[in-house]
């Protein structure tokens, strides 16, 4: 099993940035891909960021590109999202999440591992 734990969240002004922790325990010598999703009141879960088993490769969701910024420190077992100029729209649960496997998935079916998330408030 694998257990992840968010922080990092909190109120923040338009423009203004926030680093998103996310802590792994567990067996974490099978972690693969890390991602990021965000949950607004009434929305679907949606992607934000993932990250490969070694954190050489990337990928962000459009509507966050070259605002957040995703990486992971193996020997801490630590995921980070740097999140700059953010936007009220940004507002949201921010989830961490894990799986095994190596797919860079950007839909939340194959993340098998999920915390607890870490809110994430913009205000104008």
């Amino acid at each position: 099993q694998v257990q992840l734990v968010e922080s990092g969240g909190g109120l923040v002004q338009a423009g203004g940035s926030l680093r998103l922790s996310c802590a792994a325990s567990g067996r974490t010598l099978g972690i693969g891909t890390m991602g990021w999703f965000r949950q607004a009141p009434g929305n679907e879960r949606e992607f934000v960021a993932v990250v490969s088993r070694g954190g050489g490769s990337t990928s962000c969701a459009d509507s966050v590109k070259g605002r957040f910024t995703i990486s992971r420190d193996n020997a801490k077992n630590i995921v980070y999202l740097q999140m700059n100029s953010l936007k009220p729209e940004d507002t949201g649960v921010y989830y961490c999440a894990a799986h095994f496997g190596t797919a860079m998935s950007q839909i939340p079916d194959p993340y098998n591992y999920w915390g607890q998330g870490t809110q994430v408030t913009v205000s104008s």
